[in-house]
C-alpha cells in the first residue's frame, strides 16, 4: 500500500544553528533524486509548529529534522530516534520552537492524529539572533545527519541517487538572505 511520507525541516534560519532543520531539508532535496514505492514530500516548517497540524495529519510517516538538546551530549552530536522512544537525555529545551514542536506532536498524539514519527537532530552551538552562519560543529555533523536520513529512507524502500553537490553553507546564506529581505518588505 502506497504511503505518504513527510520530511519536515524545523527551525529559525535567522538564529544560526537553529536553522539546520530547514537548511538540511533544502540540501537533501537538491542533492538527491528520491524514488520509491511511497509518496515523499519535503516541507520547510520554519517555526510554525501548531499551524502544521492539519498538514502533518495527512501523512502516514513523519521525519522531523531539527536541533535537539541533550543533557549528556556535546555540541555537534547527531541523534536519530523514534519519537515514541525518546532517549531519556533528550529534553527538547534548546529553543522555543523545539518546545512548540514537542507540544504539537504531543497534542497530535492525544487526539490520534500523529503519524509514526522519527526525529533527526543535532545539538546546536550557536543560537544567536541575526547570525546567519552555521557553526563548524553543526556543519561537521551534516554528513552524519545525511547518512541517517539516507539509511532511514532506504529502509523504507526508497532509492536515493545523487543528482547535485549543493553547498549547505551557501544554501543557508540564500535562505537567510530571502528571510531577511522578506522581513524588510513586511
Amino acid at each position: 500500500m502506497r504511503q505518504k511520507f513527510l520530511v519536515l525541516g524545523i527551525g529559525n534560519v535567522l538564529f544560526a544553528d537553529e536553522g539546520i532543520g530547514v537548511h538540511l531539508t533544502h540540501y537533501l532535496q537538491q542533492k538527491y533524486r528520491i524514488e520509491g514505492p511511497h509518496q515523499l514530500d519535503f516541507v520547510d516548517g520554519g517555526t510554525l509548529a501548531h499551524a502544521l497540524i492539519p498538514m502533518i495529519a495527512q501523512y502516514d510517516q513523519l521525519l522531523v529534522i531539527d536541533t535537539v538538546h541533550s543533557t549528556q551530549g556535546a555540541v555537534g552530536n547527531v541523534y536519530f530516534f523514534d519519537f515514541d522512544k525518546v532517549p531519556h537525555h533528550i529534553d527538547f529545551q534548546g529553543s522555543a520552537h523545539e518546545v512548540e514542536m514537542l507540544q504539537t506532536l504531543n497534542m497530535m498524539e492525544m487526539v490520534g492524529d500523529r503519524p509514526p514519527t522519527h526525529i533527526l537532530g543535532v545539538i546546536p552551538e550557536v543560537l544567536e539572533a541575526m547570525s546567519f552562519e552555521l557553526s563548524g560543529s553543526v556543519r561537521r555533523a551534516v554528513p552524519l545527519m545525511e547518512q541517517a536520513f539516507c539509511d532511514h529512507l532506504r529502509a523504507q524502500g526508497f532509492t536515493l541517487t545523487q543528482q547535485a553537490d549543493p553547498d549547505i553553507i551557501e544554501l543557508a546564506r540564500q535562505a537567510c538572505d530571502q528571510e531577511a529581505s522578506h522581513e524588510i518588505a513586511v
